[in-house]
């Protein structure tokens, strides 16, 4: 059986709330928080558990915000596997203003690392099977630069560790250009960035996926499209799955979400149709939910059942 690991370098610890509106100066009285775990990485191992599977979270701890986001993990059954660091896990806030239905998200840099907490990230990831699925999400940290994400991918695809890569930027161009890369996710304006160009005509974003495949940069690519679904390409395949009209609550958690209902589906060899059906149903199950809330399994189950009738 094809395990599964999520690897985050910037966590979070999230709070959520809601305010009436939102104006300078002024005191602006708030509901309680809302506590939830947060980082790329840690949210795709909470998406797959979410949805029946198992994955463990490789992270970073610091303080007393890095011990709150692991027991919170543990109350939602992720196994974890942490290393404490000097400063302290970060901490962001998402506020829904209640009469606007505006959300604001306060995103704080996330907790530098040194290059002897790295290594010790570094060799838990190592360490996984060959064979085995690593999902490396999220942004890098002070004290980690692309070139030391670069090799440690590089050392892992080595040892047989298939990897996923979910950033942006350098970060992920730079991952791709070691060729290989199990699955992407950009967006229409992160593909854009990769290939150089502007993606203005209608087949544009098929043709910049394929040369992506192509490359053999990444085995597949699945482009986020928003409402109009997503569309995937493999060496084989392209496919374009819309999802049905839901009512948007938050976006917040919904990329997350449909890149562990893929890992998923990747960890049990489905086609490419089916990984993307499930993303793009986990994906708009998490914008039913206010909030920093990911996919439901029966939300996800429900719009699954629909995209494949």
């Amino acid at each position: 059986m094809t395990a599964i690991y999520t690897l985050t370098l910037a966590p979070s610890l999230d709070s959520a709330t809601v305010t009436d509106q939102i104006y300078p100066e002024g005191k602006l009285r708030c509901s309680s928080p809302v506590f939830e775990p947060g980082g790329g990485g840690i949210n795709v191992a909470r998406a797959i558990a979410h949805l029946g599977g198992h994955a463990t979270a490789i992270f970073p701890v610091g303080g007393a915000t890095g011990q709150h986001l692991s027991e919170l993990l543990l109350e939602e059954k992720v196994a974890v596997d942490t290393v404490e660091s000097g400063d302290w896990t970060r901490q962001n806030l998402h506020v829904h203003t209640q009469s606007t239905g505006e959300q604001y998200r306060f995103v704080m840099p996330g907790a530098a690392l040194t290059n002897d907490e790295f290594h010790r990230l570094e060799e838990k990831a190592l360490s996984i099977r060959s064979g085995d699925i690593l999902v490396i999400s999220g942004s890098l940290p002070p004290g980690v630069e692309v070139e030391k994400l670069c090799r440690l991918v590089k050392a892992a695809q080595d040892k047989g560790i298939r990897c996923i890569v979910d950033s942006s930027g350098e970060a992920l161009k730079a991952t791709l250009a070691l060729g290989n890369i199990e699955l992407v996710k950009p967006n229409q304006k992160e593909l854009s960035a990769l290939i150089g160009r502007e993606l203005t005509q209608p087949d544009d974003v098929r043709k910049a996926a394929q040369q992506i495949v192509n490359s053999g940069q990444a085995k597949r690519v699945v482009v986020s499209l928003g409402p109009q679904g997503a569309l995937g390409v493999d060496s084989q395949d392209c496919v374009h799955v819309v999802p049905p009209p839901v009512k948007s609550q938050s976006t917040v958690g919904a990329g997350d979400s449909m890149v562990g209902a893929m890992t998923l589906k990747l960890a049990e060899h489905a086609s490419l149709l089916d990984i993307v059906r499930y993303g793009v149903a986990a994906g708009s199950a998490a914008t039913l939910n206010k909030g920093t809330r990911l996919c439901s399994l029966e939300n996800t189950q429900n719009i699954y059942r629909y995209l494949k009738s």
